[in-house]
């Protein structure tokens, strides 16, 4: 692996991991932060989950292995990028504890920033959003082995932010998560 390269101070990256259910807001809250960071000149990158499965991970299925697999996968690219002075947004179901884990460990030993969002969407207003369907296909019987309706997901226990959309609108999410940004050097 290579050495991390020196950059000025406005371009040093980091990864931010939304983690949560399906449908939780995820992907429309990185992509709304993702706007602000490139408005503001920062370098960005939004690796969204279903997308970077589809282009790296299309060899998966979706067991626990293969989900631990995809998560690392998506964790080293982001790790990758984020070396490189790029800003990471992560949207990812990431549903098991010990994959987010290996994700944060591989940042901390490449001397990556790093900073794990929990987005905090109940499962049944997830079930109200429903954007791909997910949820009708599982009670209809379609679809089997979804996050958070038949298969587990593990709630961070510490993330470093969780952020609760069901009671905000996405632009009060989107500074919240800025703030923590900022907070922490990446913004």
């Amino acid at each position: 692996m290579s050495e991390p390269h020196s950059t000025p101070a406005e371009w040093q990256g980091g990864t931010v991991w939304l983690t949560g259910l399906p449908s939780a807001g995820k992907s429309t809250i990185a992509t709304a932060l993702a706007e602000r960071l490139r408005s503001a000149g920062h370098r960005v990158q939004v690796l969204d989950g279903d997308e970077v499965r589809a282009a790296l991970s299309a060899d998966l299925g979706f067991s626990k292995e293969d989900r631990d697999t995809n998560v690392r996968r998506i964790g080293f690219l982001a790790g990758l990028l984020a070396e490189h002075g790029v800003t990471v947004l992560v949207p990812v179901i990431a549903p098991y504890a010990l994959s987010r884990a290996a994700v944060r460990d591989l940042h901390a030993a490449r001397g990556v920033r790093y900073v794990e969002v929990h987005v905090a969407t109940p499962v049944e207003v997830c079930a109200d959003r429903d954007v791909k369907q997910l949820y009708a296909r599982q009670a209809a019987g379609e679809l089997s082995g979804l996050t958070g309706a038949d298969d587990p997901y593990e709630v961070p226990l510490d993330p470093d932010l969780r952020v609760d959309t069901q009671h905000q609108t996405v632009e009060e999410s989107v500074r919240q998560v800025r703030a923590l940004l900022t907070a922490r050097g990446l913004s």
